[in-house]
Order: structure tokens, then C-alpha cells, then sequence
């Protein structure tokens, strides 16, 4: 059973950082590209960065390029997300996500997700 564990969640000042992850299980993680999703309240869900299964090619979305840093340790079956100069429009549900194919943005192209861990900026 496929299995993928955020953490790193919380409440931050803006300008703050944090440094979330994703534990993943049951499924061979060198193989996947990984991926960071937000929702926020009323919202759908977008997309935050990806990292690709080999060399670890990256993209971002326009909102958090600069500021966020998607990396892996496929030792440790992990994806982090460090969130750096955090605005309070960060605000949301971050999502980790697994994808057996290629580096993507679209949530559709996702196989398996994780339950979500909630950041908070205030202001």
C-alpha cells in the first residue's frame, strides 16, 4: 500500500521559513517524480514545484520561484519543500504527490497523494 506522509506543517510569522517533507512508502520512490500541491480555502488546488526521478530536474510555478527549493533523498524515500520568505498568500494545505511518469504540473497526472500538512502565515 502506497503510502506518502507530510510534516513540516505550521504557523509562521511572513518572511518566515519552513522546511516541509514527505515520507513515502510502498512504492519504488527512485522511480517517481514527486511533486508539492497547495489548496486554500475556497480555492482549487495548484500547483508548487516538482522534481523529476533522475537528476532531479525541478519546475515551479511563478508564485514561489525564488523562494522555495523542492529537493529529494532517495535513500531516505523523502521529498522536502523548503519554504523560504514566506507571504501570507502561502497560506494553505500542502500537498505531497507521486507521479510513476514524468515531472508534471497538472494534479491529473498524479497516481498518489498524501493527506496534507497545513502552513499558515500570518501577517
Amino acid at each position: 500500500q502506497v503510502q506518502l506522509v507530510e510534516s513540516g506543517g505550521g504557523l509562521v510569522q511572513a518572511g518566515g521559513s519552513l522546511r516541509l517533507s514527505c515520507a513515502a512508502s510502498g512504492l519504488p520512490f527512485s522511480h517517481y517524480a514527486m511533486g508539492w500541491f497547495r489548496q486554500a480555502p475556497g480555492k482549487a488546488r495548484e500547483f508548487v514545484a516538482t522534481v523529476s526521478r533522475g537528476v532531479g530536474g525541478t519546475i515551479y510555478a511563478d508564485s514561489v520561484k525564488g523562494r522555495f527549493t523542492i529537493s529529494r533523498d532517495n535513500a531516505k524515500k523523502t521529498v522536502f519543500l523548503q519554504m523560504n520568505r514566506l507571504k501570507p498568500d502561502d497560506t494553505a494545505v500542502y500537498y505531497c504527490a507521486a507521479n510513476q511518469w514524468a515531472i508534471a504540473t497538472s494534479t491529473s497526472e498524479y497516481d498518489h497523494w498524501g493527506q496534507g500538512t497545513q502552513v499558515t502565515v500570518s501577517s
